[in-house]
């Protein structure tokens, strides 16, 4: 029986030992057991490090971000208004830990907050609810439409759930080892882990769409002004963000969590004006819903693209 093949991914990387800082981030992930793609990218010189970049995987709710910005386009258009009232009913909810996903009692909340329950707690509802304004085909339209040819958006967050739960019914320890067995063997029994169905990207084509954010290069100024503050509200900070804890760096993010897939994505900004856009697109390959040491390994890896990145 042969050997299972060693993943090699392909780097890219400029000079001044950034090959190197990129090869060690991509040890360290490979020695606690997980794959993917990263990508970091000082927003200003435009020096970069990362591995597997172009590598097309399932967003989880890395997708909010996407979602947001349309969402904004249309705000900002005088298409919708912020204020504008949605109730949310549990018996119709979307499923989560957090926001209204958890909410046991109808809500009534403005689209404005939804999109404030959506980054900062990912609330799975709120996303839902604002795909319910703005369907799922016009979000990936308007992506095309402004170039974002390495995202695509194809589903609700719940269907994630209901993919799972068609697979594993209630049971979700056996859905995450599926997930894992089926990423070994190149197949995918829950839908919404196949990259021919998943809510789609890259670490290249994210990193793209943060530095347009950041630049206001996309949609309209007050858009990506507003993206920019409601990601700086972010609570989950354990993985890019969990080593760039500091009076003198903010983190703008938004994490993804489903089964074996953990990801984030984020600019970190210091006092002295560097900005570092960073993706992490990770897949576990052991059955563990906690897994600190694999959060441990993102921020690591972010501390020190970042320090090898700044001017």
């Amino acid at each position: 029986m042969s050997a299972e093949p060693v993943y090699r991914p392909a780097y890219v990387a400029g000079g001044g030992g950034l090959l190197d800082v990129a090869e060690a981030i991509a040890a360290d992930w490979a020695a606690v057991g997980v794959r993917g793609s990263f990508l970091a990218r000082n927003l200003d010189s435009g020096e970069q490090l990362g591995f597997g970049v172009d590598e097309m995987m399932p967003l989880a709710s890395v997708v909010k971000v996407p979602l947001a910005l349309v969402v904004l386009d249309r705000i900002a258009a005088g298409e919708l208004d912020p204020a504008h009232p949605v109730t949310v009913d549990p018996a119709t909810n979307s499923v989560g830990p957090t926001g209204l996903a958890a909410f046991r009692h109808p809500a009534t909340v403005a689209v404005g907050d939804l999109l404030l329950l959506m980054l900062s707690v990912s609330d799975n509802a709120a996303a839902d609810a604002l795909f319910g304004l703005v369907p799922v085909a016009d979000v990936d339209a308007r992506l095309r439409a402004w170039g974002c040819d390495g995202i695509r958006v194809r589903h609700r967050m719940n269907h994630m759930y209901e993919c799972a739960a068609g697979a594993a019914g209630n049971d979700f320890s056996l859905a995450l080892e599926l997930a894992v067995r089926d990423e070994r063997a190149g197949r995918h029994t829950i839908e919404t882990l196949d990259p021919a169905h998943a809510n789609l990207g890259s670490a290249s084509a994210l990193v793209d769409l943060l530095q347009r954010v950041w630049a206001d290069e996309i949609s309209r100024p007050r858009a990506t002004a507003e993206l920019r503050r409601l990601m700086g509200f972010q609570v989950f900070t354990q993985r890019l963000a969990g080593e760039l804890r500091a009076d003198t760096l903010r983190w703008s993010g938004k994490t993804g969590t489903f089964l074996h897939l953990r990801h984030e994505i984020g600019v970190v900004q210091a006092e002295s004006g560097d900005r570092i856009a960073m993706a992490a697109l990770t897949r576990a390959d052991r059955r563990a819903g906690q897994a600190p040491d694999i959060d441990l390994a993102i921020g690591i890896g972010a501390r020190q693209a970042f320090e090898a990145l700044r001017g």
